[in-house]
């Protein structure tokens, strides 16, 4: 049994399918079923199940899976870590939606600038996607606005951010100086996708309060937000920092949580093993530089308050 057949068989079962996983490898099919033949062999049980042309792991391999996916990680990061002892040509860099839609850009024309030899792989998605992808060891880094769950990977918050509750220049609260929690119950909000790091803050925030909203839309996109907002007559709760131009356009009307519960901090994040290498301390120091609220201070609009 090698890492080789470890990771034929994780791939196996994420895919399903012999073929997906050979076609991921870019090995043969034959070869994937012998390796998962060997392992069977190996371990004396059955790892997978043909029922009706479809493929099903057994509990012995959802068992081999548990030990098999730490171990690939660990030699993964064995071996990216002695590659770039001698030199880092490559770093992949996750960033969440937030993040894609306001500054990430601009953190990675920087590094480009600082390190013009450094090949840069950019990735957006949602926390626990990017999360997972850090696991995986499909990333390098990320920079985050959600929490992160697992202890393998370490959090340092960086960059403050705050959410707004957003409405179009038509519906009825906006121009108001304050509205009460309360307002927001029956109300129509365009949502982000489970797994966004808004979401879970402002879900945390609705069960808090115990409101009872509708949702119209759900939306992965800062321009579908922005559109069902403006477009569709719905509310919904955005970091301040994708709302500048529609602001200085004053075609939103945003208001700020009193008890500053939608305050936030973007982080940067790593596997608690990974080798800090001199672009990625670079890029940490980076991301640090765009810790900047000024403009926050600045802010007209309304207060939604608590009571």
């Amino acid at each position: 049994m090698t890492i080789r057949h470890l990771k034929i068989f994780i791939t196996v079962a994420d895919t399903g399918k012999m073929s997906a996983a050979a076609e991921k490898l870019y090995i043969s099919q034959p070869s994937v079923s012998q390796a998962i033949r060997e392992l069977e062999e190996h371990y004396h049980t059955l790892l997978f199940e043909r029922l009706s042309k479809k493929l099903f792991i057994t509990e012995a391999g959802k068992h081999l899976y548990s030990y098999a996916r730490p171990v690939v990680t660990q030699f993964d990061l064995i071996e990216q870590n002695m590659s770039q002892e001698s030199r880092i040509k490559r770093l992949r860099i996750g960033g969440t939606i937030t993040l894609g839609g306001s500054i990430l850009s601009y953190m990675i024309r920087d590094l480009k600038e600082a390190c013009p030899d450094l090949e840069l792989y950019s990735y957006v998605n949602n926390t626990r996607i990017i999360e997972q992808k850090l696991l995986n060891m499909d990333l390098d880094v990320a920079i985050v606005e959600g929490q992160i769950k697992s202890p393998d990977l370490v959090a340092i918050p960086m960059v403050q951010d705050m959410l707004v509750l957003v409405c179009g220049t038509d519906h009825p609260f906006a121009g108001k100086a304050s509205i009460k929690v309360t307002d927001l119950n029956d109300q129509r909000f365009v949502m982000r996708e489970s797994g966004s790091g808004t979401r879970e803050l402002f879900e945390i925030f609705i069960r808090r309060h115990n409101l009872h909203i509708r949702t119209a839309f759900e939306e992965t996109t800062p321009d579908g937000i922005r559109n069902a907002v403006k477009i569709n007559g719905c509310l919904a709760v955005i970091s301040l920092r994708l709302l500048e131009k529609d602001l200085k356009d004053h075609q939103v009307y945003v208001f700020t949580s009193s008890g500053h519960e939608w305050n936030r901090q973007f982080s940067f994040v790593y596997h608690k093993d990974k080798f800090l290498s001199d672009p990625i301390l670079k890029l940490q120091e980076i991301v640090k530089s765009y810790d900047n609220i000024d403009y926050l201070h600045a802010l007209t609009g309304g207060v939604l308050l608590d009571g």
